[in-house]
């Protein structure tokens, strides 16, 4: 079967660009490679999407999803592992089999950034994560790290600061990226203790994460913790798209707000496109954007 729309990634771009191409008509498959929702399934309230204070993310990404999925869609859990965007059918390939539609939305999103230090790796697992609100439990009255001074870092931060006896959170600038207004919370915690233009020189342990080594300017010590969750960013899951598109130095995808890129029929969306805010409510912008202009591309075609 050719689809009209094929969608690659299942977080709030490909969902929303989903329901604007359901209602629009067209027969639309989703591939998701891990679980729906993305980003925002591991945020424990989200407080900043217009009219829905306190709905976790998890609440919030099934909301979204059983609303696609009323409408029909056609969804697999699948890993897109190459992309062919050339000519009127395009073609993707995944572990299981190979798809083709007569247009894509590119919506995959990114991933965590490494802190890049030794032991990091290693230790993944074992003390080392990338989501307090999937790990945080298994530290419950004890001592962990949060690394990374974004909106995300402190978030984390403040989840951990509720079930945690103390959250040490390092940072390597002087001043904090995040909201001012969950900077304001972290600050008046009284168990988060600051580590401010400090690095994370190595991640220490056996088996399991002991201690951190920390530096500050040229001055070293070390920081007895139980378990550490890196928040320094994340990198754009954009791996396949290189063959046909150019992307930007840091990977993303230099499409401006209409969500088109270089290559006809293929849009882009969400947090893997080239933007200056990645926020809940600009991914689903994109995927109303990308959608329709995928309606609008397969009318011309049409004609």
């Amino acid at each position: 079967m050719v689809y009209d729309l094929m969608i690659v990634g299942g977080g709030t771009a490909g969902l929303t660009a989903a329901l604007y191409a359901l209602r629009g008509g067209l027969s639309v498959l989703l591939l998701e490679g891990s679980a729906p929702g993305g980003q925002i399934i591991s945020t424990p309230s989200v407080d900043n999407y217009p009219a829905l204070p306190g709905l976790s993310g998890v609440d919030y990404a099934q909301k979204l999803l059983a609303q696609v999925h009323a409408l029909g869609l056609t969804m697999r859990y699948e890993q897109v592992l190459e992309l062919s965007a050339t000519g009127d059918i395009k073609t993707v390939r995944t572990k299981k089999a190979e798809y083709q539609a007569r247009s894509i939305i590119w919506a995959a999103g990114v991933k965590p950034r490494l802190i890049g230090c030794p032991g990091e790796q290693r230790l993944t697992g074992r003390g080392v994560s990338y989501c307090a609100t999937c790990d945080g439990a298994l530290y419950r009255g004890r001592t962990v790290a949060v690394i990374g001074g974004g909106s995300a870092a402190l978030t984390e931060a403040l989840f951990l600061a509720g079930i945690c006896h103390e959250v040490h959170l390092i940072h390597r600038r002087a001043e904090f990226r995040g909201e001012a207004i969950l900077a304001d919370k972290v600050r008046a915690a009284g168990n988060i203790i600051l580590h401010m233009q400090t690095v994370v020189a190595e991640i220490i342990g056996d088996k399991r994460v002991e201690k951190l080594r920390l530096r500050t300017g040229t001055a070293e010590r070390d920081l007895a913790v139980d378990g550490v969750f890196a928040a320094v960013g994340r990198e754009p899951e954009n791996a396949p798209l290189a063959v046909c598109i150019e992307l930007d130095e840091q990977g993303y995808v230099p499409a401006g707000e209409d969500c088109r890129t270089t290559q006809p029929g293929l849009f882009v969306a969400g947090d893997c496109r080239r933007k200056p805010l990645r926020q809940l409510v600009t991914a689903a912008a994109d995927g109303a954007v990308a959608a329709t202009a995928a309606i609008e591309y397969l009318r011309l075609q049409e004609r």
